[in-house]
């Protein structure tokens, strides 16, 4: 592998621990994230001519520690804050000289995201960029805003986070599951970001949902009587089981209902309904447990053959009650139509504010789908066109352009 190539995986992979890492002990993110700037350039200049080092991380911290310390000392910053930058350059070149793992504090960061402080729209925004490395543009994506809105509103929140000097602590375990909801859509929105891009050989979030994955189980540790976090595994859990099956041998996309369930890894399923099993003795129900539990009906079909998709509708009935997303009220409207037909699945979706969905492209296939069983051919076109020119992913536009072909 070429060197450049090592230092993009290494970006790529080791961002947000680098970051947290870092910022548990200096405060300033902005300051941080520019030192790892520096870091990964002095990276460039210096491992074609010295190799690269046998502990990629450590290396970076110690390049960024040096920068922080030059630039404390030409800001004048109080002889206070030096003792902390060399007392972080010794614990950097202890990780390089020792067979010490590299610390992974990304939890704490996230939880300091979740400090009372923070404005509660950007808390999950704040961990996406400075823990999990998601460019503000597609953060802004995800939340429906402009990448200026959302990349001033993350620098202000930096800044808020430098200037009251908020505390890079765990929560106490009281604090925990008042401060736990974000920290959960964070690692969701991850997995999800993950998911999209799964399939795309260089793309950046490639690698996002073994670490979504990864940092749910660290969060076990940390509130393990929590049931949503062991809804969210299970979610993920499920998900994973089924990504071999999401495309043939040729490539082409296949719908979840249906795919080949002998493709699905019974390990991850079984994992997976172990979680929620878990999550069901909690005696509280939320959002994720029945996104999972949704999802749970679906993996039966390994062994019953069948969908019941009336159980599903039931399902995201009480998603759409819980926790109304846009996301669980087009999935309300493909499970009624699977379970009583098409028109029950059009009303409810000719329910929901058009601009609401305008760019939602899950209504639009759907849209597509079920106006073209109930025979209304020029709408189920149009829908048809919307939703191939809002996917991402070349195999579904396929796949939609496929299905329009035949009306």
């Amino acid at each position: 592998m070429e060197i450049n190539q090592v230092i993009e995986k290494t970006a790529r992979d080791a961002y947000g621990r680098l970051l947290s890492y870092m910022a548990v002990n200096w405060r300033d993110l902005q300051a941080v994230e520019d030192a790892i700037g520096d870091a990964f350039l002095a990276a460039l200049e210096t491992w074609p001519k010295v190799g690269i080092p046998d502990k990629p991380e450590a290396w970076l911290v110690t390049a960024a520690h040096r920068r922080l310390i030059d630039r404390a000392r030409r800001a004048r910053i109080s002889e206070n804050a030096l003792p902390t930058l060399h007392a972080m350059s010794e614990d950097a070149q202890y990780l390089t000289s020792s067979n010490a793992a590299f610390p992974d504090e990304r939890l704490k960061m996230m939880f300091l995201c979740t400090h009372p402080t923070i404005d509660a729209v950007m808390r999950t925004p704040l961990m996406l960029q400075t823990v999990l490395g998601i460019d503000a543009a597609r953060i802004a994506s995800a939340f429906v805003t402009k990448p200026s809105t959302m990349s001033q509103r993350l620098t202000r929140a930096k800044a808020k986070i430098r200037a009251e000097r908020l505390t890079f602590e765990m929560p106490d375990a009281e604090e925990i599951p008042d401060r736990l909801e974000p920290v959960l859509e964070a690692i969701y929105a991850a997995y999800g970001s993950g998911w999209d891009e799964a399939t795309i050989a260089d793309s950046p979030r490639k690698g996002l949902t073994e670490e979504a994955i990864y940092l749910g189980k660290l969060l076990l540790g940390f509130a393990p009587r929590e049931p949503e976090v062991y809804g969210l595994l299970a979610l993920m859990l499920h998900c994973e089981a089924r990504r071999a099956a999401r495309h043939d041998d040729e490539g082409n996309y296949i719908p979840l209902s249906e795919q080949d369930c002998t493709r699905w890894d019974q390990r991850l399923i079984m994992e997976a309904e172990h979680y929620l099993h878990t999550a069901s003795q909690g005696g509280r129900i939320g959002r994720f447990q029945l996104m999972a539990a949704i999802q749970s009906v679906h993996a039966h079909r390994s062994w019953t053959g069948c969908i019941e998709w009336a159980a599903i509708a039931q399902l995201y009935e009480g998603l759409v009650r819980n926790h109304p997303t846009l996301g669980a009220m087009v999935g309300r409207a493909a499970a009624v139509a699977e379970a009583y037909g098409p028109e029950h699945g059009v009303t409810l979706l000719e329910a929901i504010p058009f601009e609401d969905v305008v760019n939602y492209q899950p209504y639009w296939a759907l849209s597509g789908h079920l106006y073209k069983q109930m025979n209304r051919n020029e709408v189920a076109l149009a829908a048809y066109s919307r939703a191939i020119g809002l996917s991402t992913d070349r195999s579904v536009r396929q796949f939609l352009s496929r299905q329009a072909s035949v009306l």
